[in-house]
């Protein structure tokens, strides 16, 4: 994305919030478009602001994180949000997604994970945290991969193998990390260069010599 991403910082906790709109301000290529205390507030100013990212807090006052994001990204797509929140649960990340975030960190995340979290989503990919994406890609099915399996890949790209292992087609994955089915055809066109593969059967057979897909 070019430009300046402008960014709408939402959380209930005034000293977070402001640590996090000096964060963004303070940071080449971003601006705090806004903020806000609540959900019901962040929804409007979302709408009024059109901001490129929302920096999401999961639990608000009046209306939470989850619900908020469902109303901002129906009232805008164009909109991505990242949820930055205390609680690593299966339910809460779940629900996230299914609400339209393109991003999961925890509030203990390092600053500079967060700006390249709101950089990534701003530039229409997803984000999780490692310890995240490791338990959704479990309770998935699909198999973890070993540290030294396909050292050339990026982590987004071995989560998009792991998918493709299942024998999920790009649809189904873009759908699965809430991503643009453009965003999946790079991955992975990325993905068989890199393996030196020209098709899915050659990937996945790639992955059984790995030991992250089963072997008929």
């Amino acid at each position: 994305m070019f430009g300046t991403l402008r960014v709408l910082v939402v959380d209930d906790h005034p000293v977070l919030r402001a640590a996090l709109c000096a964060m963004v301000d303070g940071t080449e290529g971003m601006e705090v478009a806004g903020e806000a205390a609540d959900g019901l507030t962040a929804v409007a100013d979302a709408g009024r602001l059109e901001p490129d990212v929302v920096l999401m807090d999961l639990n608000l006052p009046g209306l939470d994180g989850v619900e908020a994001t469902r109303r901002i990204v129906h009232a805008s797509p164009h909109t991505a949000v990242l949820m930055l929140t205390m609680f690593e649960n299966e339910a809460a990340v779940f629900a996230a997604m299914r609400a339209g975030a393109r991003g999961y960190l925890l509030k203990g995340a390092r600053n500079e994970q967060i700006i390249r979290a709101i950089r990534v989503i701003g530039d229409g990919e997803a984000i999780f945290s490692p310890a995240i994406a490791t338990r959704v890609l479990s309770l998935l099915g699909a198999a973890t991969p070993r540290d030294e399996s396909f050292p050339q890949l990026t982590l987004r790209e071995k989560e998009i193998m792991l998918l493709i292992a299942r024998g999920m087609g790009n649809a189904s994955i873009a759908d699965q990390l809430v991503l643009s089915p453009k965003t999946v055809r790079n991955h992975v066109s990325h993905i068989f260069r890199k393996l030196r593969v020209t098709d899915r059967a050659q990937a996945i057979a790639k992955a059984k010599e790995a030991g992250i897909a089963r072997s008929e």
